[in-house]
């Protein structure tokens, strides 16, 4: 059966523009205000602490790695009291590299890696709507691993640097949301792979998104009556089935669109619309353009960010 998880993070394309190790002592605050792009704090030595404007403090040990998906206004500040006037605005650029928030001449209390990534696909929208305004993961050696090997890479000049840190990002990305423990208060997809019933008929979705699935028949392969079935969808997943399967049926359309290996009348079938019209009306009315217009734009940028990387290779 097939992976929703590890299928919707590749279908995302992430890449790791910015990547920094980041050490702090004595007391400091930083505030981002402008945030768009999924952002990722992995503290190796110490702690600090994470507030955002809809919820709580939450405190960062050393081995805590902590995603924020789509975080406008967030802080963070040293585990050492500190105020407002311990504000950074600019941290302090570090001869080898790497910036240090708080005292430049103190001790170390804290060390971390800091970056965001960014989504080549433009279906960032369908992972806004799974996830969680935060994912903590505490304690995980796996991630730590996976972390320590994105730092290093991502600082590092070496042949394929780009292509690894993808990959890296992606693994990255499955562990960090899969190790999430608890999700009982956060709708989305995770919390409905976690919810065994639910889980077959997302993967069922996944699996075959050209069937006509109805809430019956997905109902019947959960186990479950339609109306209950539904209605824990519901609340688990934070849509409708119907909405869910209509929104990854259309994310797989733009991936297809995009690679123009298919016309859109297979394109259509492969993803569960019985005619092109009716695909071309429902892509429309998602995305506010035609089919064939959207793949002629998809097919113009990439040609002219391969034109971009290629000027860059021979400069």
């Amino acid at each position: 059966m097939a992976d929703p998880l590890a299928q919707i993070v590749s279908l995302l394309q992430p890449g790791a523009p910015f990547s920094k190790c980041v050490t702090g002592s004595g007391p400091w605050r930083v505030r981002r205000t402008q945030s768009p792009n999924p952002y990722y704090v992995a503290v190796l030595k110490g702690s600090l602490r994470y507030r955002d404007h809809q919820g709580g403090e939450v405190i960062v040990n050393a081995g805590d790695f902590i995603l924020i998906p789509f975080a406008q206004d967030f802080m963070m500040w040293s585990d050492v009291p500190s105020s407002d006037n311990d504000m950074v605005i600019d941290p302090v650029i570090l001869p080898g590299g790497g910036y240090r928030v708080g005292s430049i001449d103190g001790p170390i209390d804290m060390r971390a890696l800091v970056g965001y990534c960014i989504f080549q696909s433009d279906n960032a929208a369908l992972l806004s709507s799974l996830l969680p305004g935060l994912v903590v993961v505490r304690g995980e050696h796996r991630l730590a691993m996976l972390m320590q090997l994105l730092g290093d890479e991502a600082v590092s000049r070496r042949p394929g640097r780009d292509v690894v840190l993808q990959h890296l990002l992606e693994v990255l990305l499955i562990e960090a949301l899969r190790s999430t423990a608890d999700l009982s208060d956060s709708p989305g997809l995770l919390r409905g792979l976690s919810d065994d019933r639910l889980a077959v008929a997302i993967r069922c979705m996944h699996a075959r998104p050209e069937r006509g699935w109805t809430v019956a028949e997905l109902a019947r392969e959960a186990a479950l009556s339609r109306s209950g079935f539904h209605a824990r969808f519901q609340s688990a997943v934070g849509m409708a089935p119907m909405e869910y399967l209509k929104a990854w049926r259309l994310a797989l359309a733009r991936d297809l669109l995009r690679k123009r290996e298919a016309s859109v009348g297979e394109i259509a079938r492969q993803v569960g619309y019985s005619s092109a019209s009716a695909f071309s009306v429902a892509f429309m009315r998602d995305v506010g353009m035609s089919p064939a217009r959207y793949a002629r734009e998809a097919a113009a940028v990439s040609s002219a960010m391969a034109a971009e990387e290629f000027e860059g290779a021979i400069a």
